[in-house]
């Protein structure tokens, strides 16, 4: 027996606009509001004027006390110590045996004894569990899921919208400050999923479906429209950016994907620091490259990768039809071998498809301008 999918704060809202609803880590989120041009137009909005997602469905988590900051870096991957109090980081949550990646998320540094956690709305509980399990004494780990609703605000003309609300936008890329909106704290983190200038916004729950209100009124003259989730996956491949599950797993481990980037090298420890340096030594046999249409065909997750000989070397992680450069394009597993310029082939419904291994952003994007 399945339980019935969670709600935003928003739910109401999404109806309202004629949304067509879809299954997301168990929540029933918007995939694009058709009634206002569906996904290719909510692209279109982000990447020319501005848009705005409910994001609520993904998962917020605290960690407090004494030592907090010290313990989440020494179980996650990233380096807290690489970023100063209100900044945000990109970090991995590792299986210590495997190195396979049981999430992604955004990790927010209030001070040494207060870490905010934004994992992915299905992971959100296993990670509070696995932080719980290693706290030591006097850290507390909270799932805060359904206490804040996150909005996020993408587009060239997203400043001026939050502008308008009196809040700020001046700060830098992946820092955050927290604001008021109707007397309640609202955290504003310069960053986004999309490539664009953009911010999320991180408001408590009852005062959610009032932002998103304040938000519309204030962007209709910059020409704000509401996106789906399909359109973030569309701007999202664009850029080259992973989805947990797809492009990072428990079988993707970073080395893989090439998200070493994330990954506090030098740190004594972290889950899975053993088992990745020993990856990273050998050599992951597959890497995560994009892949590029060159004939009229559209990537999708699972779809074999062969060399021109018919042989196996890959699998498709990711592919959609690129709204911006109106063409087929991805992210594949590949045999390590293959490289970016090199000619690899998609079994597309039985037909070999070429395709181009390129290095992303598949779309050039001034994201931290």
């Amino acid at each position: 027996m399945t339980s019935d999918p969670l709600t935003s704060p928003l739910h109401a809202r999404h109806v309202a606009l004629g949304a067509k609803m879809s299954d997301f880590g168990g929540w029933d989120m918007p995939i694009e509001y058709s009634r206002t041009g569906g996904v290719l137009k909510e692209h279109a909005a982000v990447r020319e004027q501005v848009g705005v997602f409910d994001v609520s469905h993904l998962g917020k988590a605290s960690v407090t006390g004494p030592g907090a900051a010290a313990f989440v870096n020494s179980v996650l991957a990233n380096d807290l110590q690489r970023i100063e109090d209100g900044q945000a980081q990109y970090t991995l949550c590792c299986d210590d045996a495997t190195g396979g990646v049981v999430d992604d998320l955004i990790a927010y540094l209030n001070g040494p004894e207060d870490v905010f956690l934004i994992p992915n709305a299905a992971n959100t509980s296993e990670v509070v569990r696995r932080l719980r399990e290693a706290a030591p004494e006097g850290v507390t780990v909270q799932n805060r899921h359904r206490d804040f609703g996150v909005l996020a605000v993408q587009g060239p003309k997203s400043a001026a919208v939050l502008a308008e609300l009196g809040l700020p936008t001046d700060h830098d890329y992946m820092s955050f400050t927290v604001a008021s909106f109707e007397n309640a704290p609202l955290t504003v983190c310069r960053t986004g999923y999309t490539g664009e200038h953009g911010y999320e916004l991180v408001a408590p729950w009852d005062k959610t479906e009032a932002l998103w209100d304040a938000l519309q009124a204030a962007g209709e003259e910059f020409g704000i429209r509401p996106c789906g989730l399909g359109a973030r996956d569309t701007l999202r491949t664009e850029m080259g950016y992973p989805l947990h599950g797809q492009d990072l797993s428990m079988e993707i481990t970073p080395n893989m994907a090439r998200a070493g980037w994330a990954v506090g090298w030098k740190k004594p420890a972290f889950w899975g620091r053993e088992v990745l340096l020993a990856e990273r030594e050998a050599g992951a046999k597959r890497l995560l490259r994009g892949i590029r249409a060159v004939d009229r065909a559209i990537p999708r997750a699972h779809m074999v990768v062969n060399d021109a000989d018919g042989k196996q070397i890959g699998e498709v992680t990711s592919g959609t039809f690129s709204p911006t450069l109106r063409e087929g394009i991805g992210l594949a597993l590949l045999d390590r071998e293959y490289t970016e310029g090199d000619t690899v082939y998609l079994d597309v419904r039985g037909k070999a498809a070429a395709f181009t291994v390129v290095k992303p952003p598949f779309v050039d994007v001034r994201t931290r301008g």
